[in-house]
């Protein structure tokens, strides 16, 4: 639930950060982090609503005897106390009433309705009780709320309440008042008393905070009553359900630095949150998939001890998190939001609350039914019990089931066929009657009364022809079965069981065809002088009748085959038994519909020719009838021919219907060519079912050969295991022997050197005493010897070799329990980077949140004195429009605080994903697989990195206090010198008009508003001022003491009250007061040399390294490259180098970067505490940048070697070293390698290679601007330049093979591409890339050197074999045309930078050439042998290096 904004959180300007996505149980946090519940109520919810969503079905469920808890969670203020209803107020509303009032109301309600329902059903009334319990939890200790003879100082003591668990797992409390409530306003009145003696105080965040837990507790004992029937006797039982309902209304999760907390306030604090971290572990134990197994800790709190029943137990358990929709409250939010996930995983076990006879009799009842029903079934036959004494299922049950189904079917068909012949009957009465009618008229001897009798006739015949087919079906039944009968008969001896009671039926039906027969005649004779033709017609429809039908069978029967036949072939075969079932089914089909065609062909074959019989009958008809015709009435002749048409358009319907049924045959016979395909189908399948058999029962026997194996094997490694086991315990044995004799053979040993050192009678060193104390820790058995211990014992000893086994032992066990040592850590360190990482960024959020408020607290002064200055009248138009625009701009400060927390926010939430996805080292396994001697091991390590960890920290709480006191002091000094200030420009004041009135406003409160015009004045005073003026000023008196002397003017040491909020914004300071912001015109004021002096003043006495001079050998005096000086220094290998004119920075593998002076030879500085190897170094106007795995430290070398900044890879910044400085290789989750970094020319943009794309900075405010993207494969090196347009070029290689442009404009953000790709690549990776001029060269592990042409970015020419090994590192020799490069194998070549033709080779190092770089007249190059060599060019190069 979202509580609304609160007024003051408006008037400070807080935005809400919060959103409900309409339709959906879904709030959106921040940008786009999306948490699902199952409900989501928005800030303009009402009580009514959560309270029917959410406990209307819990108070219906406890009637049925079902347990209920509702709990409200959130930070404090987010509006708990209201939703529960627990805070009773005077003047609430009957809409504003929370949950627990609601509830107590419902439940009353739904009593009153269930006794008066049983009242008007005549049933026995139910009985009910209501108890109430009412318990606080404050400060670890369980008050009672309802005693009244609790003093408020009792508070302090300890409670006499206990929590105890019952035989079923439930939880009760025994000293806890219980009042039994029969009415709803006694509940509520009950529930208020307990509300006022609740614990509450006013926090910063809240002015009516609860300072503990509330839980309370509603049980409800139900007796219901039921009259049964048995054996004529009426018995009343009983059955009595009990619920227990908990509403918990939780303290609020606070921090004190927020809620301002001291003394007993800040002691509730602390005791809230302990009872929250149970409840949390609680819940992350039940909701976590991984952490299921584990223990769940409920009696780490009273708190959860008391809810063990609510949680994972049987309850129906709500829980509504509160949270506030202000941005100022983020993380309070997040962390409410990710609490309610996790809960929302829990999975509770709901049983009905019986008392045990109820349950008993209800047992007791559902076995009787189960039994009579399985009576029912034996008795009819559904059930048997099979001949080896299983019990099954019938399989007549299964076919009657089928049977029916199909009886059923085949129902529904013939009632839609029987009520389609009655359609098809009358349509053809309706037409061979219009017939009739038309040829009478024709004959001009119809009228209504013939066409009336014709079709009574003709229905009357359709109807007896319909008799009569289905009599002759049932004539053709009865025959087949008569047929069946008497082969039976014969075959079992004699007709004795078919006799008359068969042959009736054939009788009775035979009568009935010979009755229909004579009635047909009849009507015949009656028809034939009148309606001949009429009859006639008649025979012909039916004809075509028949002959419809039977083309209507004949398609239908094939369709049927057809569809059967697809439907068998295409079903999906799931495994070997199914298959043969479906397949034999599929044989039986086949042969029936072979039958059923053979049967069909015999029948349509009769019918046609009984057809074409009678068209030559009623052609020979016709002829006799025209011939007496002719003969009787020769006047005739015009009906003769009408007749004679009439027959002959008969005959030519009969002949088409006649080719109908040609054209059908012809079908026939193809689907009987159809049947060999069957048939060969069929005998395919066949060979399948039988394949599948005999592969079904080869895989049952391969099975049974496999698991007799297995457990073969499974044995003889059991055995073999125990051998094993037995042959360790032994050797074992024999080892701590073999150790126990080599221990006392020690400790003899040593008793002889103390006996003959105290006859010696010596003073007695600390070393010695050691050694004599050697032999106690010896005597112990365990194994908790250290590998250095062991050491010692081996030297201490007199034979060597008995050592040995205990050595290599113990060497083991050291191994092992290191590796677990160094995840763990590893472990720790990330944890320990993401939580400072988002403390950081917490931080700052909460700095911009402040500045936001003081910005808004300015804004509404000024608004209203624009308000007032406006009713005043016209004269102050002026002052209006600097008010205006004193606004405006505050607003865009604001605006812009506002998209900085909104970033900051999205940051916090990626980080959070990051580190829940990133849990990839499971802690838990790792402990859980120790031994004791590992654990202790583990152990120590743990109290030793506590140690090293406590005295840093206290070493940091030391420095912490030092530079506060220097900040409290400069803070004295710049308010002096602010004073000093506003004197001096008072005396200035009295010729200048202008600066009096701006002194007058200062001084009225706007010190900070009109800081900016006081620069604009003393700058224009100074501008006025002469060239060649020689005289100190005030102003240069003023600050004299600051010693700044790279700034001409003091505006950049002005306190930070003075500058304007938007420069403080864009120009963020560090500790020392410097700005880190300056444009690179201001920034290259700061020579160097003068810097590497001052340097050198400082760091002159720790001279870790030096740069020694080196003499040329005989053999290379004739070379014109040489080297002349080394830098040595560095422990391991040195991996990258950058230089200017007067320093030179070199990074290495022992995770540091030096400093250099090259004008004094000395190391100046040592930049340390880095995760990792230093791969990349870059220098600009006094800020060195060092990368280390995923991280860019920025350092300001000006007063001391400080980190100010580290940048990681995925664009996030923290203030100050945020990196831990232990060792850790791994990269933290949501992070990349670095490879290496780059400046633009100006120094104002840094591009770093982070994975497969480059990170783009903005150095100027320190901020990430966007990536360059398109590489598959890591960036591998990066190389920057600048166009004529201002434009900064990027040149990046990658391990992909491709080398791209990007081409980035001033001001461009976001996610670049690529603006060209050159073409054709290289083999392998890209190893290294120089810019000379317009041409691009690139080096890469193919051993090729290419180059390029930027402006037509075409290939210009390639190297043949550049090296002997590949190129790690390219540059262009200072003042000549010549290129170098290095390589893996120590060679430097050089190369002409025009025709890129080789002009020599030199031995630079006798290992790989890490990194190359060059200033105004010398080379450097950076090895694996620990040096960083110096190179000059002691002549032309261009005609070859000798």
């Amino acid at each position: 639930r979202i509580r609304p904004q609160l007024a003051k959180e408006k008037i400070e300007g807080c935005h809400i950060c919060t959103f409900v996505m309409p339709g959906e149980p879904q709030v959106v946090l921040g940008k786009d982090k999306a948490f699902t519940y199952d409900h989501v109520f928005d800030m303009d919810t009402q009580q009514e609503t959560i309270y029917n969503h959410c406990t209307e079905k819990l108070i219906e469920g406890c009637f049925e005897g079902y347990n209920a808890t509702i709990f409200a969670y959130g930070q404090t203020g987010s509006g708990k106390t209201y939703t529960m209803g627990t805070g009773f107020d005077v003047n609430i509303g009957e809409e504003e009433l929370g949950i627990i009032p609601r509830a107590v109301n419902h439940l009353f309600r739904g009593i009153e309705e269930r006794i008066q329902a049983a009242t008007e059903q005549g049933k026995p009334v139910p009985e009910f009780k209501i108890n109430a319990q009412f318990l606080e939890l404050y400060n670890e200790e369980v008050l009672d709320l309802f005693d009244s003879t609790r003093d408020i100082e009792a508070r302090k003591q300890r409670s006499n309440i206990k929590i105890h668990e019952d035989a079923n797992g439930g939880i009760y409390t025994v000293g806890v008042t219980t009042r039994t409530v029969n009415s709803a306003a006694e509940m509520i009145q009950c529930l208020k008393l307990g509300a006022l003696s609740r614990t509450t105080a006013s926090t910063q965040m809240n002015v009516q905070s609860s300072r503990s837990h509330a839980i309370f507790t509603i049980h409800l004992s139900l007796v219901k009553k039921y009259n049964r029937l048995t054996n004529n006797s009426e018995i009343n039982e009983f059955e009595t359900l009990t619920a227990k309902f908990h509403f918990v209304d939780l303290a609020g999760s606070e921090r004190l630095k927020r809620t301002g907390a001291t003394g007993d306030r800040a002691k509730e604090g602390i005791s809230i949150n302990c009872g929250l971290l149970a409840l949390g572990n609680v819940i992350s134990a039940l909701g976590d998939r991984s952490k299921r197994s584990t223990h769940v800790p409920y009696r780490d709190s009273k708190l959860t001890r008391l809810l063990q029943d609510s949680l994972g137990g049987n309850s129906q358990t709500m829980m509504i998190a509160c949270i506030s929709p202000s941005d100022r409250d983020f993380m309070e939010t997040l962390n409410t939001l990710k609490y309610a996930n996790r809960a929302r995983n829990i999975k509770n076990k709901v049983v009905v609350n019986q008392d045990r006879a109820s349950q008993q009799i209800s047992a007791l009842r559902t076995e009787i039914a189960r039994l009579q029903m399985e009576l029912m079934e034996y008795k009819t036959g559904k059930r048997m019990v099979g001949e080896d004494g299983m019990e099954g299922i019938n399989d007549l049950v299964h076919e009657n089931s089928m049977l029916q189904t199909e009886n059923n079917n085949l129902r529904v068909r013939v009632k839609a066929m029987q009520e389609t012949i009655d359609a098809q009957r009358t349509r053809l009465t309706h037409y061979l009657s219009n017939q009739a009618n038309q040829a009478l008229a024709k004959a001009g001897e119809g009228n209504e009364e013939i066409a009336n009798m014709i079709q009574n006739y003709i229905k009357e015949i359709e109807e007896l022809r319909a008799k009569l087919l289905e009599s002759e079906a049932v004539s053709e039944n009865l025959r087949k079965t008569l047929s069946r009968a008497s082969t039976r008969s014969s075959l079992y001896g004699g007709p004795s069981s078919f006799s008359s009671a068969l042959l009736a039926p054939e009788k009775e039906a035979s009568d009935v065809i010979e009755m229909a027969k004579k009635d047909l005649q009849k009507l015949k004779k009656k028809e034939k002088k009148k309606k001949k033709s009429d009859h006639e017609e008649g025979e012909d429809a039916d004809e075509e009748d028949d002959s419809e039908e039977a083309g209507d069978e004949t398609s239908e029967e094939s369709e049927t085959e057809e569809l059967d036949e697809k439907e068998n072939v295409q079903a999906d075969l799931a495994n070997i038994t199914c298959e043969i079932a479906i397949k034999q089914k599929l044989i039986d089909e086949l042969e029936n519909s072979q039958r059923r065609l053979h049967t069909l062909r015999q029948q349509y074959e009769q019918k046609l020719m009984m057809l074409q019989n009678k068209i030559k009958d009623t052609q020979l008809e016709r002829d006799r009838v025209l011939h007496n015709m002719g003969s009787v009435e020769t006047g005739t002749e015009e009906k003769a021919k009408k007749i004679k048409v009439e027959y002959e358009r008969k005959l030519s319907s009969m002949n088409k219907e006649l080719q109908k049924l040609q054209s059908a045959q012809k079908e026939h016979a193809r689907l009987l060519k159809n049947q060999s395909q069957y048939e060969k189908q069929l005998k395919k399948l066949q060979l399948d079912v039988t394949e599948m058999k005999k592969t079904k029962v080869s895989l049952m026997r391969q099975m049974k050969d496999q698991q007799e194996r297995n457990r073969a094997a499974e044995c003889r490694r059991n055995r073999e295991i125990a051998s094993l086991k037995k042959d360790q315990r032994r050797h074992q044995l024999k080892q701590m022997e073999a150790q126990k004799r080599q221990q006392e053979l020690v400790l003899r040993r040593k008793n002889e050197e103390v006996t003959a050192l105290r006859r010696q009678v010596r003073p007695v060193s600390g070393k010695v005493s050691r050694k004599v104390s050697l032999p106690e820790p010896l005597q112990e058995p365990s194994h908790r010897a250290t590998p250095a211990r062991m050491h010692t014992y081996g030297v201490a000893s007199s034979n060597g070799a008995r050592s040995s086994p205990v050595r290599m032992g113990s060497a083991y066990l050291s191994r092992t329990a290191r590796a677990k040592w160094q995840s763990l850590e590893r472990r720790v360190s990330d944890i320990i980077m993401q939580r400072m990482t988002i403390s950081n960024m917490e931080s700052d959020m909460n700095r911009l949140l402040k500045q936001r408020e003081e910005l808004t607290r300015r804004r509404e002064r000024v608004s209203r004195k624009r308000e007032k200055m406006a009713v005043e009248g016209a004269d102050a138009d002026r002052s209006l429009a600097s008010l205006n625009e004193e606004l405006e701009s505050l607003s865009a400060n604001i605006d812009y605080i506002n998209d900085s927390i909104a970033d900051c926010q999205a940051n916090i939430m990626q980080m959070e994903e990051a580190k829940e996805e990133g849990d990839t080292v499971d802690v838990t396994a790792v402990i859980s697989s120790c031994n004791l001697s590992e654990a202790r091991f583990l152990l120590d390590h743990f109290m030793n990195m506590a140690i090293n960890k406590g005295l840093q920290a206290s070493q940091k709480d030391s420095q912490l206090k030092v530079m506060e006191g220097r900040l409290k002091q400069t803070e004295i000094n710049s308010a002096t010198q602010n004073q000093l200030l506003f004197h001096m420009l008072k005396e200035k004041a009295e010729i200048n008009p202008e600066l009096d009135a701006l002194l007058g406003s200062a001084l009225q409160g706007g010190k900070t508003t009109l800081a900016s015009d006081l620069m604009k004045l003393c700058g224009e005073t100074k501008q006025r001022s002469k060239a060649r003026r020689r005289t100190t000023t005030q102003m240069e008196l003023l600050y004299a003491s600051s010693g700044d002397l790279s700034c001409e003017s003091p505006t950049g040491d002005f306190s930070a009250p003075l500058l304007p909020l938007s420069e403080r914004l864009e120009a963020p300071t560090d500790m020392q007061g410097h700005a880190l912001g300056h444009t690179p015109d201001r920034e290259q004021t700061v020579s160097p040399s003068a810097l590497s002096k001052k340097k050198s003043l400082y760091f002159n006495g720790l001279p870790s390294g030096v740069i020694n001079p080196v003499t040329a050998p005989k053999n290379s005096r004739g070379a014109k490259l040489q080297c002349v000086y080394v830098a040595e220094g560095h422990t391991k290998p040195v991996l990258c180098v950058d230089a200017t004119d007067d320093l030179l920075f070199t990074g290495s593998k022992d995770r540091t970067c030096k400093v250099w002076n090259l004008v004094t030879g000395q190391e100046i500085m040592s930049l340390a505490d880095h995760p990792s190897s230093v791969v990349s170094v870059r220098y600009t106007s006094s800020l060195v940048f060092t990368v280390s795995t995923a991280y860019i430290k920025v350092w300001d070398i000006r007063d001391s070697a400080k980190c100010i900044r580290t940048l990681t890879s995925s664009g996030q910044v923290g203030s100050g070293d945020v990196c831990s400085s232990a060792r850790s290789l791994s990269i933290p989750p949501g992070e990349s390698q670095i490879n290496q970094i780059s400046l633009n020319p100006s120094g104002s943009f840094l591009y770093a290679a982070a994975g497969n794309a480059v990170r783009m900075w903005d150095l100027r405010k320190f901020v990430s601007t966007g990536k360059l993207t398109g590489h598959l494969g890591p960036v591998m090196c990066l190389t920057v330049d600048k166009l004529g347009s201002g434009q900064d070029v990027v040149l990046t290689g990658s391990k992909d093979h491709h080398i791209k442009m990007y081409e980035v404009a001033e001001g461009a953000q976001g996610s670049l591409s690529s603006s060209h790709t050159f073409d054709p690549t290289h083999q392998d990776s890209v190893e290294s890339l120089a810019v000379h001029r317009d041409v691009l060269y690139s080096g890469s592990r193919d051993y090729y050197i290419k180059k390029w042409d930027l402006a037509s970015k075409q290939l210009l020419q390639q190297s043949a074999s550049a090296q002997a090994d590949w190129v790690s590192a390219l540059g262009v020799v200072p003042g000549s045309p010549v290129l170098l490069s290095g390589c893996r194998g120590g060679l430097l070549r050089l190369w002409h930078v025009d025709s890129l033709a080789p002009l020599g080779e030199v031995r630079g190092h006798d290992s790989p050439i890490n990194g190359l770089a060059t200033n105004g007249s010398q080379l450097f190059t950076a090895s694996d042998d620990r040096t960083v060599k110096v190179w000059e060019a002691k002549g032309p190069l261009e005609e070859g290096v000798h």
